[in-house]
């Protein structure tokens, strides 16, 4: 069985999209194959079907593959709760909260589970295409690395560097991080390949054989920037976009600074009668928002003082004053309601805080964190939609007795008396067309027939198309070993 291991000069290099357009080009050349990642930073998480959660990025390349997502493809995920701390997620499962500094140490004591994990995907496909994380030109951080050539070592799997030229000086990316590097890190290197050049890639002759004669390193392709990545769902909460601003009806989504599982935002971008804000810190809510979500967070607490430092509560009241809708899903739902505990400090400091008060819910953080796919019944249409639910804590209080759905017949989520404000802690709810349209209808607003899943896997098509067109990926394959 075979692997090789895509890393980046730098972060957001395009490493997972080139991972998933390999992936999908190796399915259709008859491969099974899978992907992984040893360690990833993100709090955009998918759950798997084996009751755990990876991110959401080794979620897309494994539909890439035709696959159901698997812990074992990304046993090590980092979600960050605070600017210094962040949750250890090991084979899908929390084990810990920790500082930098303490995962710095925690850190080589997970290379066991990792390479447990690569083991056995490789025992059960014809390849695996790994992904690194940040840039192996971090040599400060080479001992105990188990996210770029600290794995490649362990599981001897060779390397494909990848530069990004969008971003200038990329002959000095894949140049200076051959310099940095040690000899036995350069060895593990088989070739290289630029990333997201805008215009005509063959403007780039000269330099791409700059960087072979500086390297030695054999160039596996130059590939042109993807015009269609927005209809795939973004990796990193840098990259969420708002969506075109021509329809009729105007969604705004607070971007929250510890935002979690913003792709839920993917399908309504996609949507034609819809017009998907993505509000930044210091801008207000505009008065013609139809519906204001509050999305996910990684730190409720610490999000809901954000969302009131930026004015947000006020702009709510008032949006709800003029008749608005409001939606919280998860982190977004505890927020809605009049309170928000944690004693134990489960999430960040200990104590209590005021929430928003415009659901008559409150919410008591536990240490149980609920993992799982649902199948749900929406309450307002009586039509069923899977979702999935990433959270921990338990909401309570009159509004819940007027749910959003049902989950095996049990009330979720809760509603306002006037039926404008809604919370929910189903993610994923608006990637079923069906719902979404029927969901988009009771708020007025004219079905487009948009297929969401469908779009996502002719966008893999065309993203495969396009790798194949710029990458020599027969050579690629041949390297892997």
């Amino acid at each position: 069985m075979k692997a090789i291991m895509i890393q980046g000069t730098g972060s957001n290099v395009g490493k997972s999209m080139l991972v998933a357009g390999l992936c999908r080009a190796a399915k259709r050349r008859g491969l099974s194959v899978a992907p992984f990642k040893p360690q990833n930073m993100s709090n955009n998480a998918a759950v798997t079907a084996d009751g755990g959660e990876i991110g959401r990025a080794q979620a897309l390349q494994a539909l890439a593959c035709g696959l159901a997502p698997h812990t074992d493809m990304n046993p090590v995920l980092l979600k960050p709760e605070s600017e210094v701390g962040s949750q250890v997620i090991v084979q899908g499962k929390r084990i810990a909260t920790v500082k930098a500094r303490e995962y710095a140490k925690l850190k080589p004591t997970l290379m066991a589970s990792v390479l447990d994990s690569f083991e056995r995907l490789k025992s059960q496909y014809d390849l695996v295409i790994v992904e690194g994380a940040g840039s192996p030109a971090e040599v400060n951080l080479r001992s105990g690395d188990i996210a770029n050539m600290g794995f490649a070592e362990a599981a001897d799997v060779p390397v494909i560097l990848c530069g990004d030229i969008d971003r200038g000086g990329v002959i000095a990316q894949v140049v200076g991080t051959q310099a940095v590097m040690d000899a036995g890190d350069n060895a593990r290197v088989a070739g290289f390949m630029i990333n997201k050049f805008r215009g005509d890639p063959s403007l780039f002759d000269d330099g791409y054989q700059m960087i072979t004669d500086h390297t030695g390193w054999r160039g596996f392709g130059v590939v042109p920037w993807f015009g269609d990545a927005w209809r795939l769902p973004a990796e990193d909460a840098l990259d969420i976009r708002s969506g075109p601003q021509d329809g009729v009806f105007k969604v705004v989504c607070l971007a929250l600074s510890r935002i979690a599982n913003f792709d839920d935002m993917d399908p309504l971008a996609q949507e034609p009668n819809v017009s998907l804000v993505m509000l930044k810190a210091g801008e207000v809510i505009p008065a013609d928002a139809d519906l204001v979500i509050i999305p996910g967070s990684k730190s409720t607490r610490g999000d809901l003082a954000f969302l009131r430092a930026q004015g947000w509560d006020i702009d709510l009241v008032a949006h709800h004053r003029r008749g608005g809708h409001v939606l919280g899903i998860c982190g977004g739902y505890q927020m809605l309601g009049k309170t928000i505990s944690d004693p134990d400090g489960i999430e960040g400091p200990a104590g209590d805080s005021a929430g928003l008060g415009l659901l008559d819910v409150v919410t008591q953080m536990t240490g149980d964190k609920r993992l799982t796919l649902v199948d749900a019944v929406h309450a307002g249409t009586d039509l069923s939609f899977q979702g999935y639910e990433i959270h921990i804590g338990r909401t309570e209080g009159r509004d819940t007795q007027r749910p959003f759905a049902f989950v095996d017949d049990q009330p979720e989520g809760a509603q306002s008396l006037d039926g404008r404000v809604m919370g929910s802690y189903l993610h994923g709810m608006f990637a079923d067309d069906a719902w979404r349209a029927a969901f988009l209808q009771g708020l007025g607003v004219e079905a487009s027939g948009t297929g969401y899943s469908a779009g996502v896997e002719q966008a893999l098509d065309d993203l495969a198309d396009h790798v194949e067109a710029h990458v020599d990926v027969a050579g690629l394959m041949d390297a892997a070993r």
